[in-house]
């Protein structure tokens, strides 16, 4: 029905799909009014790494596999940063940059029953990293801590790097027998 109108009356179709091809045109031309903060490159001095979002998406991973949510964490996020400066001063992945995990929980003085790491190089943006972490295995597993409350994330330009970026992110479990 819809064709046989359309072919009815030819000269209304050309002129609506010209209208319409005209202001595809225009859209394209205008760029979108904000990016969101997940997209945002990390491969620049200035850039800045939006962690409310990051503990946003990683809540919402959390929840659509019934884990509950984690909250952005201060500490955690300077433990996350000290790791990722780590790497990116070595221009290595290393999960013991600045120590093992453990030790460095300890030596921050955290009330912590269990903590777990992602690190990672080479992705620009937040969408990125996430995604890179979801898809692995052991990545995965440690975004799905469970009992996991809070959590710590960093990314750190090194320029001269063929990486670019660093990332940490730390997830983590209060112990709740040290109230």
């Amino acid at each position: 029905m819809f064709c046989d109108a359309l072919l009815a009356k030819p000269a209304r179709t050309l002129a609506l799909l010209l209208v319409a091809a005209g202001m595809a045109a225009c859209a394209a031309d205008t760029p979108p009014s904000g990016q969101p903060s997940f997209y945002r490159s990390m491969a620049s001095a200035n850039a800045e790494l939006d962690g409310q979002t990051a503990a946003s998406m990683i809540s919402g991973y959390r929840q659509n596999n019934g884990l509950g949510p984690v909250a952005l964490d201060p500490e955690l996020t300077r433990l996350a940063d000290a790791q990722a400066r780590a790497m990116a001063a070595r221009d290595k992945v290393d999960s013991n940059a600045v120590g093992a995990l453990p030790e460095r929980i300890r030596r921050a003085r955290l009330d912590t029953k269990v903590a777990a790491e992602n690190i990672s190089a080479g992705y620009h943006t937040l969408a990125e990293a996430f995604s890179g972490w979801r898809d692995s295995p052991p990545h995965r597993k440690n975004m799905l801590l469970q009992g996991a409350t809070r959590m710590g994330i960093a990314a750190v330009y090194a320029p001269n790097s063929k990486y670019k970026v660093f990332w940490s992110l730390i997830l983590a479990a209060p112990d709740e027998r040290r109230g």
